[in-house]
Parts: C-alpha cells; sequence; structure tokens
C-alpha cells in the first residue's frame, strides 16, 4: 500500500525560502504547498486541510501573529513559526497565541525537519480516539492511568503538583511549552502572573526524574520561552 505524503503548507514571502524548503522537504518524502501572503495562506488552510503549517511572521498583507490567532479559531493543525524574528518575547509571544515550535533563521533542515515529524506525531496522537495510557522517554516511564511514574525501573514519588506539571509536559512532549501555558494547564488561569510556581516546580521535578539536575536530559529549558520534554 502507497502512504499518501503529508502535506506541508508554508506560508513564506520570500521566494528563496520557499525554493529551499521545496527541494529539501520534496526531496524528504512530504508534499508542500506554497502561499505569498498571509490571506492567501487561511484560504489554502481551508481548502487543503495541510498536516503543518509553516508560517513567516513578517508576512506583506498581515502580521502572522494575526494570520496565526485566525487559524487558532478554526483549527488545531500544527503549526511551526520559521521566522528572522529571534528575541525571546516574540518566541513567547508566537508559542502563546498558539504555534506549536518556533524556528529562528537561518535554520538547520534536519532541525526543521524533526521538528515537523514532532508536530505530525503529536497530532496524530491528539486525533487518536484512545489516549496513550503511558509515556516512556529513555528511562522515564510515566503511567497516566495508574499515577506512578517510575526512573530508570525505580519509583520516583511526586506530589500532586509535579505529577500534574509531569503530564502536562508528557502530553505535549516534544514542544516547547511556555511559562503561561503551563500556569494555564497546572495551576489555573488566575495563576498566569506566578512564573516563579513555574521555576520552583521544575526545579524540584528536575530532581526526581533526572540522574543529574543540573544537567537534565529529559526535561530542557528553553532559555526565555518556556521548557521541552524531550
Amino acid at each position: 500500500m502507497v502512504q499518501t505524503p503529508a502535506t506541508i503548507l508554508a506560508i513564506e514571502d520570500e521566494a528563496p525560502i520557499r525554493r529551499f524548503l521545496r527541494a529539501y522537504l520534496e526531496g524528504r518524502g512530504f508534499a508542500l504547498l506554497e502561499a505569498t501572503t498571509g490571506r492567501e495562506g487561511l484560504s489554502m488552510a481551508a481548502s487543503h486541510n495541510p498536516a503543518v503549517i509553516l508560517l513567516d511572521l513578517g508576512l506583506p498583507d498581515i502580521d502572522g501573529l494575526t494570520v496565526l490567532s485566525r487559524l487558532r479559531e478554526w483549527t488545531q493543525t500544527p503549526i511551526i513559526i520559521l521566522s528572522a524574528r529571534g528575541q525571546e518575547n516574540d518566541k513567547v509571544a508566537g508559542l502563546d497565541a498558539g504555534a506549536d515550535d518556533y524556528l529562528v533563521k537561518p535554520f538547520g533542515v534536519g532541525e526543521l525537519e524533526a521538528r515537523i515529524r514532532v508536530a505530525l506525531r503529536h497530532a496524530a496522537k491528539i486525533g487518536s480516539s484512545e489516549e496513550e495510557a503511558v509515556f516512556v522517554s529513555g528511562d522515564l516511564r510515566v503511567d497516566f492511568a495508574g499515577r506512578k511514574v517510575t526512573v530508570g525501573g525505580q519509583e520516583a514519588h511526586l506530589t500532586p503538583i509535579e505529577f500534574k506539571l509531569l503530564t502536562v509536559m508528557a502530553r505535549h512532549a516534544g514542544k516547547v511549552v511556555t511559562q503561561v501555558q503551563l500556569l494555564r494547564e497546572v495551576w489555573g488561569r488566575s495563576a498566569t502572573e506566578q512564573g516563579h510556581y513555574v521555576r520552583v516546580y521544575v526545579h524540584q521535578l528536575r530532581h526526581k526524574i533526572e540522574r543529574e539536575p543540573a544537567r537534565p536530559v529529559h526535561l530542557k529549558t528553553e532559555t526565555g520561552v518556556g521548557y521541552r520534554l524531550e
């Protein structure tokens, strides 16, 4: 049985980058659609239902964050921002607005493909009718139903908040999760100004799931942006 290639929509106005994306992604087995403006991108997203959207923020007609907000009004398709805006506040704004990931131009093609494949896996997991009961990464194992966490076969005794924080990260595995997202999902919307909650509990969690908390291999910091569970 021949597998249909995943369709990627690139909303990008720079022709050299579109040519670069087409040459690489089609060579890796993806199908690429191209939109050069925000309005064209919104239309193509609605008519072609792509598997992943690559979104530039500096579009000629509509700001990329506005395009992102409009897309999030009706679709949960994974969106990866590709932008020359590399400031931490730009990354946070994009991720908080609903992007799944953020790559700063220029970026490596291998990293882009890896991020696309993570987004595809995450979307497939969300679309599955039966949520996975266990998350495994290296020596870390999280049993959602049994509320049990083991590291190298040894049980890690987590507090309720630590367990909730870890399960949120596990459900977004491979993605950057911002501080605001974590506050909203773990502590509730009223806690979104309490950034120290996240820092304190991530510190505690690392001491229970990492062999070397100062050099974490599971729960990584994306400086100034948030955290990523590998």
